[in-house]
């Protein structure tokens, strides 16, 4: 129980506190605003030195493929459209319940606006029990609980693949055909797996290439496919204007500024020379940048996983989307077709709009996908009654849940 008049002690400086990070978030942003202008004159020669240096930097630095000073007014999107989106959600693997094992449920929404079909909601469900499975990414350091999170994205990339040729299929039987009217697959979060990176070769090849044959999948119905981030927290579009603000002919970091550190938590005296706007998000600063409805200038993004990616590096920009600037990702051929990338925002726009600040599409996905409490209380039930009915004896929780469940205070 949390002891509210404890807590109220601790609250008191807060206010005061929020006040000075406002203060001090508005005057790196203002150094930013300052940087920009530098690097839109600047452009060619600091992509140049981005490409030269970039792996000197301590830091993720995305490229623009626009011009800086683009700011891009995103129309409504077409009448007819459908939009597809999928969520996951998992009863995680726990020794204390009457079973080791794990449930995935991935959540599938199809929404036909413009066309009077009927639209799809539900969620498809995989129990994960056999000792091969659950213990599989042991022998690479990673627990099952992780595993568990990796197959689940795999799970949702390939569940809107399947529902990206099976709409696509339908469309060309009922003769209205996908360059009539436009489909896009939406996802919640990044298409740029960090996670991928910390992970051993075999086992990273056991997540990614399921996951591009699925956007390749997508790719060959022409259906673009966007990563949706809500309060994105990257800095990837911030770091280019470091460049722009190195005093150095040559911006290696490694050798002028080896002590200077990126972490954003490091005393501005601690920092190198380009670091005066940190800790400043990508997602802060275009907020004041652009006007609801308008885009940043696309960005494409150098993390080192996406050497991996092949023909579906990404690529990103920020949408203001009314209530917040969002981070919209999206694969390179998607942004390689201009009428696909602007029709696919378009759409998002849309999405956004009929959502009241977040995507529909998405928002109902994770309602068919998310697990609550009564869910994961008859999914037990359900294995209890199998497990009796298959002859096992002592079927049960441990104690120490059991006294959890039931606690006499």
């Amino acid at each position: 129980m949390l002891d509210l008049m404890k807590l109220a002690r601790q609250m008191q400086g807060i206010s005061q506190h929020l006040s000075q990070e406002a203060a001090a978030a508005q005057e790196r942003v203002a150094a930013a605003r300052r940087l920009l202008a530098i690097a839109a004159t600047r452009q060619a020669e600091l992509l140049t030195q981005a490409e030269t240096w970039g792996d000197r930097a301590p830091f993720t630095a995305a490229q623009p493929t626009e011009s800086l000073q683009l700011r891009a007014t995103v129309a409504a999107a077409p009448e007819a459209h459908t939009v597809l989106a999928t969520d996951g959600s998992q009863i995680s693997p726990s020794h204390h319940e009457i079973a080791y094992c794990y449930l995935i449920n991935v959540g599938r929404v199809v929404l036909h606006y413009g066309q009077s079909r009927f639209p799809l909601l539900d969620s498809l469900p995989e129990v994960v029990y056999r000792a091969e499975d659950l213990y599989l990414s042991r022998q690479w350091g990673i627990s099952t609980e992780e595993w568990m999170g990796h197959r689940r994205t795999v799970a949702e990339a390939v569940v809107l693949a399947e529902l990206g040729e099976a709409v696509h299929d339908s469309l060309m039987v009922t003769g209205s055909g996908s360059e009539l009217v436009p489909v896009l697959a939406l996802v919640d979060g990044s298409l740029i797996y960090w996670f991928l990176e910390a992970l051993p070769a075999e086992a990273r090849d056991r997540i990614l290439p399921p996951i591009l044959d699925s956007w390749e999948r997508l790719r060959r119905q022409n259906i673009p496919l966007v990563g949706y981030l809500s309060a994105s927290r990257s800095g990837e579009a911030m770091n280019f204007l470091r460049f722009a603000a190195c005093p150095f002919l040559q911006p290696d970091c490694q050798t002028h500024c080896s002590n200077g550190g990126d972490g954003e938590h490091k005393n501005q005296a601690d920092r190198a020379p380009c670091g005066s706007f940190l800790p400043l998000r990508d997602a802060t600063f275009w907020a004041t940048e652009l006007a609801p409805g308008e885009r940043s200038p696309f960005w494409y993004s150098t993390a080192s996983i996406l050497d991996l990616y092949g023909d579906h590096r990404v690529s990103f920009c920020y949408l203001n989307v009314g209530p917040e600037v969002a981070r919209v990702e999206v694969p390179q051929w998607v942004m390689a077709d201009e009428t696909l990338c602007e029709t696919a925002l378009s759409m998002v726009l849309t999405q956004v709009q009929k959502g009241y600040g977040y995507p529909v599409a998405l928002a109902e996905a994770h309602n068919q996908a998310v697990v609550r409490g009564g869910d994961r209380t008859r999914f037990f039930a359900l294995l209890e009654q199998e497990m009796i009915r298959a002859g096992l004896k002592n079927v049960g929780t441990s104690y120490k849940e059991a006294r959890k469940r039931g606690s006499i205070a």
